[in-house]
């Protein structure tokens, strides 16, 4: 699946002064970064602070209010399009959710079709059908891979439901989804929710390696890990929401970040 993308590098991300303004305030504000390309990035910060908003910002998915940003080679936030098109987006709540009814087997075969179908080039389209098959296949193969998916060691292997599925294993499934499109750029959200230690070390391990291997990952999470370029999006106390910062993350209430999320698409547009 010959694409825009493939063969080459990550994709630098810098910004200054980069904010979106919601109908309940600053979602973020005044975030300066400079990444290179293969970078790992994480955002960090406690629920609610506008955590998941930059995360789709610097991913093309909602427009900045403030400031600037150049993904790519590309402007934000006049270059909103192109920026979704070399990016990708792995488990976002409200906005990638896996669907708990269909079988692991069958989320890999839907992305692979709506990659053959809107994320080929024309030459690719004009290969054998064949051709293409085998192609798709092995795009699926080295996202999974890249995943560090075991199909074979899932509970029922390829038929097993996402409902089946661990944390760490369902996290997995939604970052080789976004890799079959071979994306410069990975957004992954809440990566060490929910998961014990171990679990956060094998998380961090796999966008490591992602990254390492030439993708640029922008990771939201609670605790940035020492290797990363680490975005804080920690309030200030003049600004401190009215839930409070120190909450534990699964005592909360559900996904304070979807509601800032919300509160801000209606605002800015999701584009």
């Amino acid at each position: 699946m010959d694409g825009p993308n493939d063969g080459a590098r990550g994709a630098a991300v810098t910004a200054q002064g980069f904010g979106l303004k919601g109908p309940r305030g600053w979602a973020f504000r005044g975030v300066d970064v400079e990444a290179g390309a293969g970078a790992l990035i994480a955002v960090e910060g406690p629920s609610g602070s506008g955590r998941t908003c930059l995360l789709l910002a610097l991913t093309g998915r909602m427009r900045p209010t403030e400031g600037e940003a150049s993904v790519g080679g590309f402007r934000l936030p006049k270059q909103l399009a192109a920026v979704r098109r070399i990016s990708a987006l792995g488990p976002v709540t409200g906005v990638t959710d896996l669907d708990p009814a269909l079988t692991v087997a069958e989320h890999l075969h839907e992305r692979a079709l709506l990659e053959r179908r809107f994320g080929g080039s024309l030459r690719w389209l004009l290969k054998p059908r064949a051709e293409r098959a085998a192609e798709a296949r092995l795009r699926v193969d080295t996202a999974l891979a890249a995943a560090g998916l075991d199909m074979e060691a899932l509970p029922k292997g390829r038929r097993t439901s996402v409902r089946d599925l661990e944390r760490l294993e369902a996290l997995r499934l939604s970052v080789a989804l976004a890799l079959i499109g071979r994306p410069l750029l990975l957004g992954v959200d809440d990566v060490d929710l929910k998961l014990s230690d171990a679990e956060r070390d094998e998380a961090w391990a796999l966008l490591r390696s992602i990254a390492e291997s030439g993708t640029t990952v922008v990771a939201v999470c609670a605790e940035a890990p020492d290797d990363a370029i680490s975005l804080s999006t920690g309030r200030k106390p003049t600004e401190a929401p009215t839930e409070s910062a120190d909450a534990d993350a699964d005592n909360a209430a559900p996904n304070d970040d979807d509601k800032e999320t919300a509160d801000a698409l209606a605002e800015a547009g999701r584009s």
